[in-house]
């Protein structure tokens, strides 16, 4: 067994969330959160800005740390156990670009509603739960956007 750490981030502007759709092959395909695998010296935090970026070309900041998941998949070699740890961030526009290199082939906000149900994995869904319930308390409380709180 081979353990590995990744980080990403739910991003959110104007109530809407961030979503890629990879599609490698034919084979893995559907609507994820940008996340990616921490690199040597790397803080958490760096790395879920740094994944949001190359992923998604969208410059967000970090607004507090929601939680982690964890899952496991095989390759030809080894399994795999994946912890993700996971931030909400919010970004200043609509603007994103998938990265094609990573096969995603398209990126958008979406409502919660939408967001939820497009989303392939089940931990990625309740990771978009916890973060979208944070952000709407620190809406109601007319703190978004105003500072972070990490």
């Amino acid at each position: 067994m081979v353990e590995a750490t990744s980080c990403g981030g739910v991003v959110i502007f104007r109530g809407k969330i961030l979503l890629l759709y990879k599609n490698y092959k034919n084979k893995y395909e559907g609507w994820v959160l940008p996340k990616g695998t921490v690199e040597k010296g790397e803080e958490h935090n760096e790395t879920a800005l740094r994944e949001v970026k190359e992923e998604t070309g969208v410059s967000a900041q970090i607004i507090k740390y929601v939680g982690k998941s964890k899952y496991t998949f095989n390759t030809p070699q080894n399994v795999v156990e994946k912890e993700v740890h996971w931030f909400l961030m919010m970004s200043d526009s609509y603007y994103s670009k998938p990265q094609r290199e990573e096969y995603f082939c398209d990126s958008g906000y979406y409502k919660y509603h939408e967001a939820y149900h497009l989303l392939k994995f089940a931990n990625e869904k309740q990771i978009l739960e916890q973060a979208y319930n944070e952000y709407l308390e620190l809406k109601k409380s007319n703190l978004w956007g105003s500072k972070k709180y990490y």
